[in-house]
């Protein structure tokens, strides 16, 4: 938000507080219909009762089995609706209110804010006068709501989340107001949109237009109560609780304030009159607007604030005094492997048995090691969470896993976790809706071991490309902080690399982009900054100053793994083959810059007839002497900051998994994959395999 935008809100949002003091003598109507001082029309809802959730019986026919706009079935929905949607609870509206017919209207809306006429058409949504307004956070819609009750003495503010519900059902108790099928015209672009990505998405077929008034209304009046675009409500998101309630108001606290409705560029499962999303209150996007409802707000107290999740309970803050004392840094040490994803079998929501990945470790300050990840049952999907997992200090075994980080029907790619000794750091991408090309970054920290966390903080707005976090943050000599981000949502491409000067409150795009996806970032003794990434391959020899991802793909070279090298702080990268053999789907390697002065590398091995029949080996010596070609997960040491890489030694047959690496305060190095922990010393990586058995 602009200087100009924050002071005309913070302006009205002071004189509509100022005058809440007149509105106890300002009449409000009683009419069915009534059309107030800005033209807006809204229509009177009785009191009354209705089943709120939808967790029974089977999905609809006409959101089943629905295809990305590339035409493969991508698109996961859950069977019996959300777990989200559950306990089905009965809920008492006990007082009429008015709602908007349709939603507010970039014409209405900037007649209290000017400024917003500069978003119209961003990301080329909604450019006329009757299409809903976007871009509008839920401070914003809120502040709205209070310059119309300041100028007409009457309590605008927007929905409670039932109320909400109980305006859409209209007196039905099927998935949309209109029965089995959502009512005509409503689903726009239904599809895990990738807008707007110019490699992946559909370019202009996928804006549609978001006039309001067009479609059929509910029997009560309204319209627009499915599609079109996503609708804040007053409540925090949190779990329903069972039992029937009166007039419910939401969380005492929370994360994310619900949104309703679904949008356009959005199956229709998303539509339904049960279903939930929410965000974070200061995200804007083109999927969200809101209605305002006139009448005071419930008296009801708010239900409790959602109990912590169990990694973040009974944390010890005391640092133990051996903290610092690990296994003898002269005897070799290994560990592994250790699974540290335990989700149920057969769980779906919040954590996912299905598909679990992209890990994130770091090391708490009181010796416990924190695991995030994300699991989800497709990897485009709006289900996409973030699960963790804390080994307590001195527990042989990773607790069972709880939710950590998942923004409601929005795609949580993907965590990153980093500790400065004393406080930790977690960074998440997280959607406008499915996919992950449209994300927004957030960063929150905890200076008490993960057991509780500071609000989350947008440090990346933008929903765009570039901003796919990596497993791969650190902090320079010069102080900066470096955060990686894929350049583009494809298979290969490139890397770009996000930069804080002043500790995390501000972040730039350095500019440049690395050789490759998923890529470890370091810096050596020089200053350089270096990068290995996954994709891209490229051939001997090298370096090359050009621009290599599709240069170098020469039919029957070597195709290695490709390294960028960086002198002005990520501005420009030079690129050059490594020794490594490339990695693809389903891989990520992990680069970390060793206390000791190393930089160590773990990557994969992959046998020729797999992806690539023209690959490097990559060869060990045994204590005999014995060179061996190996296969699957190692770890590989240099000591002059990337250019030579004298100790490879296999760690498992591990042959793909998403990696994360942090190095304890003991000196052990703990690398995790997409299920395995494995715990070893820089002198277990130093010393030669024992000699393999004599065959016949």
């Amino acid at each position: 938000m602009t200087t100009t935008r924050r002071l005309v809100l913070t302006t009205a949002l002071a004189g509509g507080i100022a005058a809440w003091a007149c509105l106890q003598a300002a009449a409000i109507p009683t009419e069915k219909r009534f059309t107030n001082s800005i033209g807006m029309e809204l229509v009177r809802i009785e009191p009354g009762a209705f089943t709120m959730g939808f967790g029974e019986g089977d999905l609809p026919k006409a959101v089943a089995d629905p295809t990305d706009a590339d035409g493969r079935s991508r698109i996961w929905v859950p069977p019996k609706g959300d777990y989200d949607e559950r306990p089905v609870h009965k809920v008492t509206i006990s007082k009429p209110f008015y709602m908007g017919i349709c939603e507010v209207t970039n014409d209405q809306y900037e007649m209290f804010d000017k400024t917003h006429i500069y978003l119209r058409g961003k990301h080329a949504f909604s450019v006329d006068n009757d299409e809903a307004v976007v871009f509008v956070s839920w401070h914003e819609a809120r502040a709205f709501c209070d310059w119309l009750s300041a100028k007409e003495g009457l309590p605008y503010r927007l929905p409670t989340e039932a109320e909400w519900e109980y305006a859409c059902r209209a007196g039905t108790a099927t998935p949309y107001w209109s029965g089995d099928a959502p009512p005509e015209g409503c689903v726009k672009n239904p599809s895990n949109s990738w807008y707007p990505d110019p490699e992946r998405g559909r370019g202009w077929e996928e804006v549609v237009k978001l006039h309001v008034g067009k479609t059929p209304p509910n029997p009560w009046g309204l319209r627009e109560m499915h599609g079109n675009v996503e609708e804040w409500c007053h409540d925090w998101y949190g779990p329903y609780l069972p039992g029937d309630q009166s007039d419910p108001v939401g969380r005492a606290d929370g994360l994310f304030r619900v949104t309703r409705g679904g949008s356009h560029g959005t199956v229709a499962f998303y539509l339904r009159s049960a279903n939930r999303m929410a965000t974070l209150p200061e995200d804007t996007s083109w999927f969200i607007g809101f209605r305002v409802v006139l009448g005071e707000m419930p008296a009801t107290p708010p239900a409790p604030a959602e109990p912590a999740p169990l990694y973040q309970q009974n944390v010890k803050q005391q640092v133990p005094a051996d903290v610092t004392k690990g296994p003898d840094p002269d005897v070799p040490y290994f560990r592994g492997p250790r699974p540290f994803i335990k989700i149920q079998e057969g769980s779906l929501g919040p954590l996912f048995s299905n598909h679990n990945h992209h890990s994130a470790i770091a090391e708490c300050p009181n010796g416990d090691l924190l695991a995030m990840w994300y699991t989800t049952v497709t990897e485009r999907g709006r289900e996409l969470a973030v699960a963790a997992s804390r080994l307590r200090y001195g527990a042989d075994e990773w607790e069972p896993a709880s939710p950590s980080w998942d923004v409601p029907d929005r795609n949580d790619h993907a965590p990153a976790l980093w500790c400065d000794g004393k406080t930790l750091y977690h960074f998440n991408g997280f959607s406008t809706a499915a996919t992950w090309s449209p994300l927004a970054i957030m960063m929150r920290t905890s200076t008490d071991n993960g057991a509780t966390w500071s609000r989350p903080r947008i440090i990346i707005p933008d929903h765009t490309r570039r901003h796919q976090i990596v497993e791969s943050v650190f902090r320079t000599r010069e102080g900066y902080l470096v955060l990686p981000a894929d350049a583009t949502p494809r298979g290969d491409g490139g890397t770009s690399i996000h930069i804080s000067r002043d500790g995390g409150l501000t972040w730039a795009d350095a500019g440049g982009t690395i050789a490759g996806i998923h890529a470890g970032v370091s810096q050596t003794d020089d200053g350089d900054l270096i990068a290995f990434a996954r994709g891209d391959p490229m051939t001997i020899p090298g370096p090359s100053a050009f621009f290599p991802f599709e240069a170098d793909r020469k039919e029957g070279a070597v195709h290695h793994m490709p390294m960028s090298v960086s002198s002005d702080m990520g501005k420009t990268w030079v690129y050059r083959a490594s020794p490594f053999p490339p990695i693809n789907g389903g891989q990520r390697l992990a680069l970390l810059r060793l206390k000791e002065g190393p930089h160590f590398l773990a990557s994969f091995a992959t046998k020729p007839d797999e992806d690539d029949p023209e690959v490097p080996p990559v060869t060990v010596t045994d204590a005999s002497g014995t060179q061996h070609r190996i296969f699957g997960l190692f770890g590989a040491l240099s000591y002059d900051g990337g250019k030579t890489w004298p100790v490879i030694r296999s760690i498992s047959d591990e042959p793909k998994g998403y990696m994360s690496v942090c190095q304890g305060l003991d000196g052990v190095i703990n690398l995790t994959t997409s299920k395995n922990h494995y715990a070893f010393n820089q002198t277990w990586l130093e010393t030669s395999a024992p000699a393999e058995p004599a065959t016949e």
